[in-house]
């Protein structure tokens, strides 16, 4: 089931996973709302971490 349900960036709503990955009550995209599984392996955490400080400085700026 969890890979089914889906939560909209726009409204926050929650929703099954259809064909146009949209929100039924306001359009906007569904995406998964659960993070990764941790792992101490993480083969991508250099690349995450980098993500990550790019989007919050970004939000920084905006404020």
């Amino acid at each position: 089931m969890t890979r089914y349900l889906k939560k909209c960036e726009e409204c926050g709503k929650y929703g099954l996973k259809n064909t146009d990955l949209k929100c039924k009550y306001c359009g906007g995209k569904l995406v998964n709302p659960w993070p990764p599984k941790f792992s101490p392996q993480d083969k991508y955490q250099e690349y995450r971490i980098q993500y990550f400080k790019e989007e919050f400085d970004k939000k920084l700026e905006r404020v």
